[in-house]
């Protein structure tokens, strides 16, 4: 199985226990997710973000509906938490939120690890536009936690 990594880092001028409340409530993805993905949570709301905890999500890609079940597998309250998916679009999906402080605020690093179905037909459509998806939908993340912490 091919692997890809994707990874993120942006600075979040807002104390780590702030941030960290805000990125364990899964209800706020929706704000970090472009509309056109149609993105919705499906497990009841309030979520408590706990090791082990299930989360069932749809997701439209490329027009195609999709039912995305995650599960935490690792949760240290204001350092990190790791989500994989269970069911999805993915062949692999390990997703590593980590949270650091950093001059006055917080560094937040997103390391995703994920491969791609279906073989050489997977690896050839991620070439083609799959992590160029994925890309515009972290530079989306990135733009709307700026607006969401107030950064200019």
């Amino acid at each position: 199985m091919k692997t890809y990594t994707l990874e993120y880092n942006q600075f979040v001028p807002q104390p780590i226990d702030a941030v960290f409340k805000f990125f364990e409530k899964p209800e706020n993805l929706e704000k970090l997710t472009p509309n056109n993905l149609g993105f919705k949570i499906l497990t009841p709301s309030p979520i408590k973000m706990n090791l082990g905890r299930l989360i069932d999500y749809t997701i439209k890609i490329f027009g195609i509906n999709f039912h995305w079940r995650t599960i935490i597998t690792d949760y240290v309250q204001d350092i990190q938490f790791v989500d994989e998916q269970l069911k999805g679009p993915y062949s692999f999906w390990h997703h590593t939120h980590t949270f650091e402080p950093s001059n006055g605020g917080t560094q937040i690093n997103d390391k995703v690890i994920y491969a791609m179905p279906f073989g050489i037909f997977g690896r050839i459509a991620h070439s083609l536009f799959v992590r160029r998806s994925l890309h515009k939908i972290f530079n989306f993340r990135v733009e709307a936690i700026n607006k969401l912490f107030s950064i200019n």
